[in-house]
């Protein structure tokens, strides 16, 4: 028996079933920046590479769709990075992500519009210490899609919160990256089974397509 078939039957009937989209959806783009697909940074990740191109023609896609599209990024502000906390004396490297570093700008794949929010974070989640949550309520968003990186970082801390602000989580598979592919693919059965529905992007646009013809 594979590996991944003894999971999967140690999962089934505890864990694993669907969420589904709901009425209402956005894009979140989580830290899509150059810091991640430049070979020479620290924190360079091959995964990463692959997804920004799919998430690029997913969120062209989306935006033909009008559905709302928020991009976040991680800058520190503040002397010596103190606005990280302990994330930042945990992993150091961190501190490459300061506003006069160009690793901090957006890969040209997925680069905001002028229309488009861009949410500054200094944490994992895209939720902590924003008023991200209180928007999407306000805006009446039920289901939250998630494209960028890493899976194992940003993705998994923003879907596990997602959940627990009330949101539906789809996390497009194709379309979020690591650095390297055990965590990548590790992170990707953990949020399905128990946060949210890990899609791939053409079966994402199919749902959203189906709706807005409907609506």
């Amino acid at each position: 028996m594979s590996v991944e078939q003894s999971l999967k039957d140690n999962y089934k009937g505890a864990w694993g079933s669907r969420i589904g989209f709901g009425s209402s959806s956005a894009l979140l783009v989580i830290d899509f920046m150059k810091g991640y697909t430049e070979p020479t940074s620290p924190l360079y990740a091959e995964g990463v590479v692959s997804a920004v191109v799919q998430a690029g023609e997913f969120l062209a896609a989306v935006r033909a769709l009008k559905i709302p599209v928020i991009h976040t990024n991680i800058i520190y502000s503040a002397p010596d990075c103190v606005d990280g906390g302990v994330w930042v004396k945990k992993s150091p490297v961190m501190k490459l992500m300061v506003k006069e570093n160009p690793l901090t700008e957006f890969c040209p794949e997925v680069q905001p519009a002028t229309s488009e929010q861009i949410i500054t974070k200094q944490y994992a989640s895209a939720f902590f210490g924003t008023s991200l949550a209180a928007q999407l309520h306000s805006m009446g968003v039920d289901t939250i899609m998630l494209t960028g990186c890493s899976t194992s970082g940003c993705i998994r801390a923003t879907a596990v919160d997602g959940v627990q602000h009330g949101f539906r989580v789809i996390v497009i598979g194709d379309c979020v990256g690591d650095r390297h592919d055990a965590p990548h693919q590790a992170n990707l059965f953990d949020i399905d089974s128990k946060y949210g529905d890990v899609v791939a992007y053409q079966d994402a646009l199919k749902v959203l397509r189906e709706k807005v013809l409907s609506a």
